[in-house]
């Protein structure tokens, strides 16, 4: 049985424009990036989450990615796939494949737009775990689907066979402590993992202070090492040096949802060297006036910037 603990990447796809005024994934760039993952010391990857753009993925692109992920990792960290989405049979249709081509684990997100009540989320999340028969770590991200999901529904969901965790990004430290006290205490003493990650990189800290397993990041695209260390630093008691590195990370934290994720993450990648690229509509590229401020946090880290700004001429979709 995997222990999903630690900071996990939530990884961008990168792509590249082909010169016919369509955006197509880098693959090689892929393979870079989870290299550069590795050699960083994440503990996992979570690819095809909101932060690759998944919504806007072909189910072949989806499998290849995946494919490419696995044939990299071979095994060395946890690779958790991205599967959900607002509809229950798509959802377990791309679980099951995600367990049919070896990944590790599934991230299912709330239903968004249909805005479900707690009985349709829970007997969604049901339905999924029990055709899919694979682990499951929920995502509760209410600023993009509409729905949160309570401690006390999230104690019902937790009972449920193959649900092993949850990315908590309510943005509610109170929600975030019950959780951890009353949902993943509760299956500890019956002797059942549960996982509670922080889904927000500004949150990380005090989740992992209230006694959290870790992180899947946005930043850490970035700054793998820098993530790892913060949490490793928490995980062994030395919450001084996790605090150190906390603020000196949130100048990038900040800057990197300065616009809609991963709009600002794709750029900072593109700007220092590594596969980042432009991105499928309906996002479009970074605005000019948030250019200094996300200047400003890489230049805070030391690096270096070798070209500025996204070409925003207007690209077709695939």
């Amino acid at each position: 049985m995997i222990q999903f603990k630690g900071a996990y990447t939530a990884l961008i796809t990168p792509m590249r424009e082909n010169g016919r005024g369509v955006v197509e994934i880098d693959y090689d760039g892929f393979r870079r990036l989870i290299n550069f993952q590795l050699e960083g010391g994440i503990d996992g990857l979570v690819p095809l989450g909101t932060t690759g753009e998944s919504p806007v993925l072909e189910r072949d692109e989806q499998d290849r990615l995946i494919q490419i992920a696995l044939e990299v990792v071979k095994g060395r960290v946890p690779v958790i796939i991205g599967t959900g989405s607002n509809s229950t049979k798509h959802t377990i249709e791309n679980t099951k494949r995600a367990k049919a081509l070896g990944a590790d684990a599934a991230l299912v997100v709330t239903p968004y737009y249909n805005k479900p009540n707690d009985e349709g989320l829970i007997r969604h999340v049901e339905a999924v775990a029990h055709e899919a028969d694979f682990p499951i770590i929920l995502y509760n991200i209410a600023s993009r689907t509409g729905k949160n999901i309570t401690a006390p529904v999230m104690e019902r969901l937790s009972r449920i066979p193959h649900i092993v965790g949850v990315k908590e990004a309510s943005g509610d430290v109170n929600q975030m402590g019950d959780i951890i006290r009353d949902v993943a205490g509760a299956r500890k003493a019956e002797g059942k993992a549960f996982a509670v990650f922080s889904g927000d990189d500004a949150l990380t800290l005090p989740l992992l202070a209230l006694g959290g397993d870790g992180i899947i990041s946005v930043i850490s695209n970035l700054v793998p090492g820098k993530v790892a260390a913060l949490v490793r630093a928490c995980g062994a008691g030395n919450f001084e040096e996790g605090r150190k590195i906390h603020y000196e990370l949130l100048p990038l934290i900040k800057a990197a949802f300065i616009e809609t994720n991963p709009i600002p993450i794709k750029t900072a990648l593109s700007w220092v060297g590594l596969p980042g690229g432009p991105l499928r509509l309906p996002l479009g590229p970074l605005d000019q006036q948030h250019e200094a401020p996300l200047r400003a946090a890489l230049a805070g880290l030391g690096m270096e910037i070798r070209a500025v700004g996204i070409d925003p001429a207007t690209v077709k979709v695939l």
